[in-house]
């Protein structure tokens, strides 16, 4: 009797735990309407899964950089770039395109996105 009501425990303490993630995981990012609107601006992040500095300007959204106009250059072995970043002539990571800036290397402060962008940096509540 007292292995069964462990398992109940169990089930219920690892409910509670794939309930409060499936709950995180629908809450909108802190920067969603920041970094939709930077897409919406036409500008285009480049960058590599193995670049720290890529890593970086991400981490700078939050759970929005998902939101962010990303295109991976590396290949998955990451030896090689993609053909869209050769055609773009992307020589190193972070690479930003925008309409009105130009092309920008490096890793940027959000205010910074905001002045390349012409976006608004607010926080969403």
């Amino acid at each position: 009797m007292k292995s069964y009501a462990s398992w109940i425990v169990f089930f219920a303490v690892l409910a509670a735990i794939v309930g409060g993630m499936i709950w995180y995981a629908s809450k909108p990012g802190q920067y969603d309407q920041f970094a939709t609107c930077i897409k919406d601006s036409g500008a285009t992040f480049y960058g590599a899964f193995w670049c720290p500095h890529c890593q970086e300007q991400k981490a700078l959204f939050g759970k929005s950089a998902a939101k962010l106009p990303y295109v991976e250059c590396s290949t998955p072995d990451g030896q090689g770039q993609t053909e869209i970043c050769k055609q773009k002539n992307v020589e190193s990571y972070p690479t930003w395109e925008f309409k009105t800036a130009g092309r920008k290397t490096g890793t940027f402060a959000l205010a910074e996105l905001s002045t390349f962008t012409g976006c608004p940096l607010v926080k969403n509540k």
